[in-house]
């Protein structure tokens, strides 16, 4: 009777604590900073880097939240590619603007670094905006640029944190190589990184990857991190419970995020069409047919992918959707259907087809120019895959010093 007894309390409390799990909500930098009315910004001048991403885990915009406050006041806004509102096309230059009667300045404009006079009169820049988890997202350079100025011109910095929509635990892709640098691939990480936003800036500012300053030694900012609550490591976007609200316009859905990750770096080449004004961005080959590729190859099935045929207005093609997977490594997936794509159409792969600037972008946006090379010079898969891979083991070692979660 008493080892019932007592085995009926553990289940009781093994429940309990399950269910306290399920309905502790998510809470984000943002909400942190609400909950605490604003006391880490008593008496600052604030300036914050934001768009339409920066959102409470309730859907109000950060910076309606911080005009709310007298604790603290607003002085300007930066906003980076694709402006305030997220919707201007990739690549489009994004003017300065006038948002909630305060100066907004384009980091995706005139100039992707804060001038000297942009920052006058900042006590602390508050850095609030979804990234994707994905490291040729212009988001990632626009933050790194900002932690360059401040930490020049000796302001502040605050993240407020954010989950990885991709979750913190898919970590996949070749780092950028020395010298490789660009808007596309400004630090050493894997493509598809693993981390928060919080994360890659204390890497950022820990592991000298800021450009040197006037003493020769890497530039470091003042940097303070706002970590989120209840967010873990195994925690995709569909697990926090939060709102999905569009960093890009072909970034309308955490699958478009899934299938950026897959196919976003082929886009650049211009073989076939990867969904883009098609309804599917990011989620769709066109030109190619799956039986096709798998009279071809032996195996075309990759964890957390489905592949299907499919017939849109502009092309008939391959859809991809996704499924919870946790072996889900959508670069390498990537890959290895263009490879068997590669198979099974090798006309589609002549260099002279692919005009110069689109080869330099698919370069800068892998990080490396072995991969061009490979693929369109007849390296073997087992060669393509070598470099998709090229400084993944150490940058594992050097993530893992850097996770808050």
């Amino acid at each position: 009777m008493k080892f019932i007894l007592v085995t009926a309390c553990f289940i009781i409390l093994i429940f309990s604590e399950c269910l306290s799990r399920e309905t502790e909500q998510l809470k984000l930098g943002i909400d942190l900073v609400v909950e605490n009315k604003f006391e880490i910004f008593k008496n600052k001048r604030v300036s914050i880097l934001t768009n339409n991403t920066g959102r409470t885990s309730h859907g109000s915009l950060t910076i309606e939240e911080f005009l709310k406050t007298n604790k603290c006041s607003v002085i300007s806004i930066f906003t980076p590619e694709h402006g305030f509102d997220t919707k201007a096309p990739a690549g489009k230059h994004v003017p300065n603007d006038t948002i909630y009667d305060l100066p907004c300045y384009s980091l995706y404009g005139e100039n992707r670094r804060p001038t000297k006079k942009q920052l006058e009169g900042t006590d602390i820049v508050v850095i609030d905006i979804q990234d994707i988890g994905i490291r040729s997202y212009t988001y990632i350079s626009t933050i790194f640029k900002m932690m360059d100025a401040a930490a020049e011109f000796g302001k502040q910095v605050c993240i407020l944190d954010r989950p990885n929509p991709l979750g913190g635990i898919a970590v996949d892709g070749n780092t950028v190589e020395k010298g490789m640098e660009s808007f596309v691939g400004i630090i050493p990480v894997a493509y598809i990184h693993g981390c928060t936003i919080g994360e890659l800036a204390n890497m950022i500012n820990e592991e000298g990857w800021l450009p040197n300053g006037k003493d020769g030694l890497p530039r470091k900012c003042n940097l303070t991190i706002i970590k989120m609550e209840y967010w873990s490591r195994d925690m995709v976007w569909e697990n926090t419970g939060l709102d999905w609200y569009p960093t890009s316009p072909n970034i309308q859905s955490i699958d478009a995020i899934r299938g950026a990750a897959m196919t976003g770096i082929f886009g650049e080449l211009g073989i076939f069409p990867i969904g883009i004004g098609g309804g599917m961005p990011f989620q769709f080959i066109g030109k190619v047919n799956l039986n096709e590729l798998k009279k071809k190859n032996d195996d075309i099935e990759f964890p957390g992918i489905k592949l299907s045929q499919f017939v849109t207005k502009l092309s008939n093609g391959i859809k991809i959707d996704f499924e919870n997977d946790d072996n889900f490594a959508p670069y390498t997936a990537g890959i290895k259907l263009f490879l068997a794509i590669r198979k099974a159409y090798p006309d589609m792969f002549s260099k002279p087809k692919i005009k110069s600037a689109k080869k330099g972008m698919f370069e800068k946006v892998t990080g490396t120019k072995k991969l061009y090379n490979a693929l369109f010079d007849g390296g073997t898969d087992a060669e393509v895959l070598d470099i998709c891979r090229e400084g993944f083991d150490e940058y594992m070692i050097l993530r893992s010093r850097y996770l808050l979660y």
